[in-house]
């Protein structure tokens, strides 16, 4: 029997046999350069909202994730910070600030685009630590450089306080998922963390970041039972999956081929619960023939079965790839379980 979208992701979610595996890829809709800039730039902020539609007249997805590309990592003023004390002044925007009204604009637009498409729709939300660190010194996970982070140099200058402004944070982010989940009608966030390349110690990690972003996950729990959690693994750049490996999601997106670990192994990882991944990035999914993407499919399923996997991608997808494509992967999604 076929089953609706919402119903085979809801099997996904509670590891129960689907009629073929759901797929969910995702990319954005404007350039890096235009992230984040949607409270000034009118033009990307548009592009953003609309890039949803074009895509979707390509690719009717089974699961669809808000990009909030122009509004991608909450915005934070750290331009006073000269010392580590200095943190504990900083303050996430609020629900009716400019931040939030945007967001919730946004928001509104698309799920409006996505309304007859009867597909799960998540909100992109990133952790205190991916926010604050951003602020203090931009997008450089993976840049090289002899300099200390700046975020380093303030947790091993004052612990305390650093873990002050990550819980603080925290509150900003619950109180924006709560608006997008009880106001706007998002199913459930999609969750972003990493210690890519181990920008930080995992040890510092563990004991001073993890908390706070338990409690982002912790607070949406509360209010879905559909969060997934991204361990996001861009671009190749690895993460120690096991620092993750107590977080409560519904799901996990694992970067398999960033990690070195295929998805059966972290299934089993994280106890059992369901996973979505398989394919990089850029590669096949990107370039192959459709024959090539199809044997991909076929071999993650040989590798991991049919029940709690979903596949998908180390991260987003490139931007130009013809949405066309991911139809080639249900494609092969449907073939493979009619053969199994």
């Amino acid at each position: 029997m076929t089953m609706t979208k919402r119903e085979r992701f809801m099997n996904f979610l509670q590891n129960k046999p689907v009629d073929r595996v759901p797929v969910a890829f995702f990319h954005h809709f404007v350039e890096a350069p235009e992230w984040g800039t949607g409270l000034e730039n009118a033009d990307a902020f548009e592009r953003n909202v609309m890039g949803h539609k074009y895509a979707l007249e390509k690719f009717d997805p089974d699961v669809a994730k808000i990009m909030n590309d122009t509004l991608m990592i909450m915005p934070l003023d750290t331009s006073f910070v000269e010392k580590a004390s200095d943190l504990r002044n900083v303050v996430p925007p609020a629900v009716d600030s400019a931040y939030g009204k945007k967001t919730r604009e946004l928001t509104e637009r698309v799920l409006e685009i996505y309304k007859d498409c009867d597909a799960p729709v998540y909100s992109t939300g990133f952790s205190p630590y991916i926010v604050l660190r951003t602020s203090l010194s931009g997008l450089d996970v993976g840049t090289v450089s002899d300099q200390k982070p700046l975020f380093l140099q303030y947790l091993e200058e004052d612990p305390d306080s650093v873990v002050a402004a990550l819980d603080k944070i925290a509150d900003g982010i619950i109180a924006l998922n709560e608006m997008l989940i009880k106001e706007c009608g998002v199913d459930g966030i999609y969750f972003s963390v990493n210690n890519q390349a181990q920008y930080i110690p995992d040890e510092l990690y563990a004991k001073y970041v993890a908390p706070s972003d338990k409690k982002v996950m912790a607070a949406a729990n509360k209010l879905s039972n559909m969060n997934l959690l991204h361990i996001c693994g861009y671009h190749g750049l690895s993460n120690t999956l096991e620092l993750f490996k107590d977080y409560e999601a519904a799901a996990y997106n694992i970067a398999v081929y960033a990690e070195g670990v295929s998805l059966s192994d972290g299934k089993k990882l994280f106890g059992g619960k369901p996973v979505f991944g398989g394919y990089a990035q850029d590669t096949i999914i990107y370039k192959g023939t459709k024959e090539e993407v199809k044997e991909a499919a076929f071999k993650i399923l040989d590798e991991c079965g049919q029940v709690g996997v979903m596949l998908g991608d180390d991260c987003t997808v490139p931007n130009d790839i013809d949405d066309t494509r991911l139809e080639w992967v249900r494609e092969a999604a449907i073939e493979y379980a009619e053969k199994h």
